[in-house]
């Protein structure tokens, strides 16, 4: 397994009107490994995750995802890329499995979506059209297109948030063994214990800089990850 980056963000910077969302963001994520974003709200965590899909362009610096500029990326570098982001972006009118199967079909080698919907619990509400499922229900669909096509880096913008104690266990398993197959899994989360169990770094992202980067032990020191984490927040706000 190689540890090569597949994401590279050098000197990235973001405005918004007289807003500066990032200042010079510099961060990466590796293949094969789990890395943690953590950040308050409004740190800059889904800008950045915006601007390594492509989403949105940097006002300055460099931004590589598997060598490529997301922003000017080909369809072909696109479909090695896997992302959720917050707001799910699912059409609303069709039933999960339905979904899966339609994305699916533009991969020439998808992961096997009957094993997907049964590893994430979506065959108990298969029925049902995305716009009548709960939260936590949509997370798991998204979650399940994020990784239908078998990316080779996903984004996952709260992969968790919604879901009771047992999905959070399956999702964190699936996240693992995503990142072991030798994806770049990259994850945003607020969860100190989702980042200690899963990370294999760590980057606090806090008023759009990094305020640290590392290991999860490099990073939380003796103190913890929540102790270490509140007192960068709390240096760089003032």
């Amino acid at each position: 397994m190689t540890l090569t980056p597949a994401l590279e963000m050098t000197g990235v910077s973001r405005r918004f009107g007289t807003t500066e969302a990032l200042r010079g963001l510099t961060w990466s994520a590796r293949a094969g490994e789990v890395t943690c974003v953590l950040g308050p709200n409004g740190a800059g965590k889904t800008t950045a995750m915006e601007i390594a899909t492509g989403l949105q362009r940097p006002d300055e610096g460099s931004v590589r995802v598997l060598g490529t500029d997301p922003w000017h990326a080909p369809a072909a570098h696109r479909a090695r890329v896997g992302v959720m982001l917050q707001d799910g972006g699912l059409p609303q009118s069709v039933r999960p499995v339905r979904l899966l199967e339609h994305l699916a079909r533009f991969w020439d080698r998808p992961a096997d979506v009957d094993a997907l919907v049964m590893r994430l619990g979506i065959d108990a509400y298969a029925g049902t059209t995305v716009r009548r499922l709960s939260g936590g229900q949509r997370q798991r669909v998204a979650l399940a297109a994020a990784l239908v096509g078998r990316p080779e880096v996903v984004f996952l913008d709260e992969p968790t948030a919604g879901l009771d104690p047992h999905a959070r266990r399956e999702v964190h398993a699936l996240v693992r063994e995503t990142a072991d197959s030798g994806v770049a899994t990259v994850v945003t989360t607020h969860s100190f214990e989702e980042a200690e169990r899963l990370a294999d770094r760590v980057v606090v992202i806090v008023a759009g800089r990094v305020a640290a980067a590392g290991t999860v032990a490099e990073v939380a020191g003796p103190q913890g990850l929540e102790t270490a984490y509140f007192a960068l927040a709390d240096g760089s706000a003032r």
